[in-house]
């Protein structure tokens, strides 16, 4: 019987479909980079602009956008390793680097989530019995616990190869085959870190959500102006946003990489298989990386002042481009009129804005 990475070996077809993802994978690391880079940079600008109002939701949203940030720097390496059709020139060592940089801001990003849902639990179920857990201080050491776990969890990455030479001459990088045959419990290994890396937080998230929209739910019954509460609002919005990202960012490549172990365990699958999944890898690892775009959306409701600094640049934008379009209108024309009323518009917005 041929062990897993003779078997790897023997499939020498696992990266045919390197034509059509050396151009759309690339192509949507083009695009998740600088958005996830300007959304959360814009987050950390307006943390930080209120850094003598620190509470437990912003440290929290602060430390998710720098995990976000670090996630981001890596993709351009990672968008050129797929450009090249599956190569990586740039050695070992960088490739263990990004690999470190890649899962360590991934997981870090997925406790940073949860503790954001659990600190909406905690303020609306138990504010006063469990005020303690959302004190700075503690907050502080959470964050800093969460960061030596994942770092802890990550770090052996460092000890193994992650590169292999293909039979077609090309050096793959951080791909799913390049494992098999390292480690002896592989399957075991993988569907433990799948459970506590996100079964554990996706159920304590759904647990979370479920509690506060019954307690308001219940509350709203009894007192219509608690629906309407910005307290609410906030908690049901971070929540929600929370189980979103979840739900289209992380839970695809857990439950695929789930299935393929446990079927791993069952009976030894072929070639054709290891195809398959390797193709569903590459894409739900592209919707695993859509998450540091859609995070910014959980600061919308989770911090007020990032929320009122979007609307604003949203309002200077919309008021510039009134300005310009009234500027430009031919004053004498049939249509004069009406383009000067988008000019005063635009006017009007301007003076509300420098007046705020």
């Amino acid at each position: 019987m041929m062990s897993p990475e003779e078997q790897n070996t023997s499939c020498h077809d696992l990266y045919d479909h390197r034509p059509v993802a050396r151009i759309l994978i690339p192509l949507a690391y083009s695009i998740i980079c600088p958005v996830g880079l300007l959304g959360n940079a814009l987050a950390l600008h307006v943390i930080f602009l209120n850094i003598t109002k620190l509470n437990s939701i912003t440290l929290y949203s602060a430390n998710l956008a720098v995990s976000d940030i670090l996630f981001c720097l890596s993709l351009p390496l990672r968008a050129v390793y797929y450009g090249l059709g599956f190569h990586w020139p740039l050695g070992e060592g960088l490739c263990k680097a990004i690999a470190l940089l890649f899962y360590l801001n991934c997981y870090a990003g997925v406790n940073f989530m949860t503790c954001l849902a659990v600190d909406r639990f905690v303020a609306l179920v138990f504010p006063r019995r469990l005020a303690k857990l959302r004190k700075v201080k503690n907050v502080r050491l959470v964050c800093l616990a969460i960061w030596l776990v994942v770092l802890a969890q990550t770090l052996p990455l460092l000890t193994v190869n992650l590169t292999r030479t293909e039979p077609d001459s090309s050096i793959t990088c951080m791909e799913y085959p390049n494992f098999e045959g390292l480690f002896e419990g592989l399957p075991y290994m993988l569907i433990v870190g799948v459970v506590l890396g996100f079964g554990v937080p996706v159920a304590t998230i759904i647990v979370c959500y479920s509690i506060v929209t019954r307690k308001l739910h219940l509350a709203a019954k009894s007192n219509r102006l608690t629906e309407r509460s910005g307290r609410t609002k906030k908690a049901r919005g971070v929540i929600a946003g929370v189980v979103f990202v979840f739900l289209v960012c992380f839970s695809p490549y857990h439950i695929d990489l789930l299935q393929y172990m446990i079927r791993k365990l069952i009976y030894k699958p072929d070639c054709t298989e290891l195809r398959s999944f390797q193709i569903s890898l590459h894409i739900t690892v592209c919707l695993m990386n859509l998450n540091s775009c859609l995070d910014p959306f959980v600061y919308f409701f989770a911090c007020k002042g990032y929320k009122q600094k979007l609307m604003r640049m949203m309002k200077w934008h919309v008021g510039t481009h009134f300005s310009s379009v009234g500027r430009t209108s031919p004053e004498s024309s049939g249509t004069g009129d009406v383009l000067g009323t988008r000019r005063n518009t635009g006017i009007t917005m301007n003076t509300i804005r420098e007046g705020q």
